[in-house]
């Protein structure tokens, strides 16, 4: 192990960019996000996973297919099948449906 090492990169302390509960999505600053491991107050630090798999809110009307790339919508808060003015975040695990209110998110984790 490298002197210098400090942790595994899959989770970070990092300011939260709004008041978020365990669980919740959050861009952590451009092309960042990460999801909430704790429950942080707006600017205050916390642990944010940028890896793994996630149920994570999702826009009602959107039915993603397994495989289908996703994006964080940061001003309604939820993931969507929608590109534009939104964030890459990854891809849905398996299929959800038109007005399932969450679906499983393979994590990207790359900025």
């Amino acid at each position: 192990m490298s002197a210098n090492f400090i942790k595994h990169g899959g989770i970070i302390d990092f300011a939260a960019p709004r008041a978020v509960n365990s669980g919740d999505g959050a861009l952590l600053a451009t092309g960042l996000f990460g999801v909430a491991l704790g429950k942080f107050n707006n600017g205050a630090a916390g642990e944010f996973a940028l890896r793994g798999v996630y149920d994570l809110t999702k826009k009602a009307t959107d039915a993603p297919a397994a495989g289908a790339v996703v994006y964080w919508d940061d001003t309604n808060h939820y993931v969507t099948v929608t590109s534009t003015s939104n964030t890459k975040i990854g891809f849905v695990e398996r299929a959800a449906a038109n007005g399932d209110a969450t679906c499983r998110v393979v994590l990207n984790g790359t900025v």
